[in-house]
């Protein structure tokens, strides 16, 4: 897999005033890395290195203990996610109705690979685990939309559907 690298971390004065409003209210509080960090997420679609040592610095967190949780979630993402988030369910069902073979159709279409995002911010690609839907395997879900029962031949259609 190719090495997947950030795009330069860009920061509005709102952005930073939001999250410094985020830390201020959870300061001092038992168990609120988590929910700074979804607020955090929230506020930039993703948590960048800069957001998780502002966090750090804020929260008197070690950045080891947040890049741990950060990297552990799925929920979280250190990079940064599409308009369209695509993400193909690698869950053994899904994985032996070819799967493997729909990410590769994707990546090929969007030229990305799994983790990263177009360079126009409109689509991003992840595999996932299981979503418990393997009566629908293979299955591919575009922010909530589900699409089961796929095959290569469908993701051109589903393409052209969110590129249009």
């Amino acid at each position: 897999m190719a090495e997947i690298k950030a795009p330069a971390f860009k920061d509005t004065a709102e952005q930073s005033q939001k999250l410094q409003e985020v830390i201020s209210k959870y300061k001092g509080t038992d168990g609120a890395l988590i929910p700074v960090l979804h607020e955090a997420q929230e506020i930039y679609g993703y948590i960048p290195y800069e957001v998780q040592k502002t966090i750090s610095e804020g929260l008197d967190v070690p950045m080891s203990e947040i890049y741990g949780v950060v990297t552990f979630y799925t929920q979280f993402s250190i990079y940064p996610k599409g308009e369209y988030k695509f993400a193909v369910c690698l869950g053994t069902a899904c994985y032996v109705k070819g799967a493997g073979d729909i990410i590769d159709k994707i990546k090929t279409r969007l030229g990305i690979d799994v983790g990263q995002c177009t360079d126009d911010g409109k689509f991003s690609l992840d595999a996932t685990r299981c979503i418990g839907a393997c009566g629908l395997a293979p299955v591919l879900t575009v922010n909530d939309d589900v699409y089961g029962r796929l095959t290569v031949d469908d993701i051109d259609g589903i393409l052209d559907k969110y590129m249009n």
